[in-house]
């Protein structure tokens, strides 16, 4: 799914874009990190580049962990595409590309090593081979974009899902336009689905 942002429904309707990071929007075997509000990911360094997790190197997939491995290697699954210190909610979104993203915990240096301690923060990973759920219509990553599909979930929200129905539920809604305030949104939008960035607002049309 995608670390989003609330929605809105045209009329009397009101959504919560719920963050995913389940199905095809999460890397399989993995528990997930959500860019805002999901449980840390465990994410272990193994001796591969001067940063741990930097801007170009690979992790492997995990059960409950990401390790950090050659691109070169045949454990290499994704691509850091961008690197934050802090947390997810406090610093710079990720990519739009982005197909999810790795909290990364502090870690002291080790005992008698200079250097070498990890700083809190989160890495923005795409995957080396598809899917790319992060892509428009996939039906996951951690941000919303134009293009992607969302259904409802019940209780008054919605969810991504893949616009081609490989995600398991029925797509109810498509994002066709990034605006600055929903007033440039067509009359046919039917939902307003906050994206941030430049272009805050998305708008949705019923499929």
């Amino acid at each position: 799914m995608r670390g989003k942002w609330s929605v809105g429904v045209a009329g009397a309707l009101q959504a919560l874009l719920v963050a995913l990071l389940t199905g095809c929007g999460q890397p399989p075997g993995s528990t997930g990190g959500q860019e805002r509000g999901g449980a840390p990911v465990s994410a272990r360094p193994s001796g591969h580049g001067a940063v741990f997790l930097g801007v170009g190197e690979c992790s492997s997939f995990g059960t409950t962990s990401f390790t950090e491995v050659a691109c070169s290697g045949g454990r290499a699954a994704a691509r850091v595409i961008a690197r934050r210190d802090g947390r997810p909610g406090d610093g710079p979104p990720c990519p739009l590309d982005t197909d999810f993203v790795l909290h990364v915990g502090a870690q002291p240096a080790a005992p008698g090593q200079e250097g070498g301690a990890i700083p809190q923060g989160y890495a923005c990973m795409r995957n080396l081979q598809p899917p790319h759920p992060g892509a428009p219509g996939g039906g996951g990553g951690p941000r919303t974009v134009v293009g992607d599909c969302l259904y409802g979930s019940g209780r008054g929200q919605v969810r991504e899902t893949a616009c081609d129905g490989t995600g398991g539920q029925k797509p109810e809604y498509r994002v066709t336009r990034a605006v600055r305030s929903r007033d440039q949104c067509p009359a046919s939008t039917a939902l307003y689905v906050r994206l941030g960035g430049d272009e805050p607002v998305g708008c949705a049309r019923k499929l």
